[in-house]
């Protein structure tokens, strides 16, 4: 299928259909509504948590012609791996993995260190850059849509976004399709659907990203108050979601002093 990146009027009307369709249709269905209504590639970029786990299982049990790709950053933990594994066995398709580029990442850690990230919110925000969103780009380009596991409920900021919009940044619209579902929705369908988790759910781990990054949250924490624990901003994310600039840089060069 051909790729056609989405005009400005086509888009909004797009994002306005698939907006309205949804309240009555379940995963399965938004899903499939989502390939029906959108010419050229979609894309479902997984982290392999729960709400990434429904949406594969969707698309992997329907057949649906999306890509399925994650980004590999090289600090990913263990038990993100094992459930790679165990959802390519479980469905019996490949999951392709895209990885930083080797040059830069070992320029970031010369210049950073091997954990130089927590230094600063601008030193984590250039391995973010490194790490994910240059991969993502990658992932993203000739698309027409975007699929993520975005919710509401996950943070403050993201409960800011919508289920459907124009994503600026990529030149495609950005779809997220449990927008509007609580986490006990998702946890029931992982459960009615035995589809493969991470285990480190079971362990206090709400939302999981890197291994040096994210840690288990205490009871009443937000889901994503175990990212980046260290920082004290309100709204912390790796710029994968959030159009800041100063999440879009690439590490700087090592210093030649």
């Amino acid at each position: 299928m051909q790729s056609r990146m989405v005009t400005a009027p086509d888009s909004l009307a797009l994002i306005g259909r698939l907006t309205e369709q949804s309240a009555a249709l379940d995963l399965d269905d938004r899903l499939a509504a989502l390939r029906r209504e959108i010419d050229g590639r979609l894309v479902f970029t997984t982290s392999f948590g729960l709400e990434d786990q429904a949406i594969a299982a969707a698309i992997f049990t329907q057949d649906l012609e999306i890509e399925v790709v994650t980004l590999d950053t090289g600090r990913l933990f263990p038990e993100t791996h094992e459930v790679w594994a165990q959802t390519e066995l479980r469905y019996g398709r490949r999951i392709a993995g895209l990885f930083p580029d080797r040059d830069t990442v070992e320029a970031l850690v010369a210049h950073q260190g091997v954990n130089g990230f927590r230094a600063s919110l601008e030193a984590r925000h250039a391995c973010c850059a490194v790490r994910k969103v240059e991969p993502l780009r990658r992932a993203l380009s000739g698309a027409a849509a975007w699929i993520t596991g975005v919710r509401a409920g996950q943070s403050a900021a993201r409960a800011q976004m919508s289920y459907a919009s124009v994503d600026r940044e990529h030149g495609l619209v950005k779809v997220n399709p449990l927008f509007d579902w609580t986490r006990e929705q998702v946890l029931a369908f992982i459960g009615d659907h035995n589809v493969p988790y991470n285990a480190l759910h079971d362990r206090g781990f709400r939302s999981i990203g890197c291994a040096p990054c994210t840690r288990a949250v205490a009871p009443g924490e937000d889901e994503r108050a175990g990212r980046w624990w260290w920082e004290h901003e309100e709204k912390k994310e790796c710029g994968l979601h959030a159009g800041h600039p100063a999440l879009r840089r690439l590490a700087p060069a090592p210093s030649q002093a």
